[in-house]
């Protein structure tokens, strides 16, 4: 994953919490697919590690428009 392209997510859970962390894009489509489909666990990679999902308690995915940028834009 060392050239592939990251987005930004956070993923909120049925408790309230709320996990914010970098994937690659192809890692953001297998959680979307695996949502489709059904329940069950998940091992999402990301940018720093990797994180275990269980599928059912995911309330939502929130896919960032654009990087943060700091300073001034052109």
């Amino acid at each position: 994953m060392a050239n592939a392209r990251y987005e930004r997510i956070s993923i909120g859970f049925a408790g309230g919490q709320v996990l914010a962390t970098r994937v690659a894009v192809s890692e953001l489509e297998s959680l979307t697919s695996a949502l489709v489909t059904g329940g069950g666990w998940h091992d999402l990679g990301c940018e720093d590690g990797s994180v275990r999902l269980d599928l059912a308690q995911v309330a939502y995915v929130r896919v960032d428009a654009d990087e943060s940028r700091v300073g001034f834009a052109t």
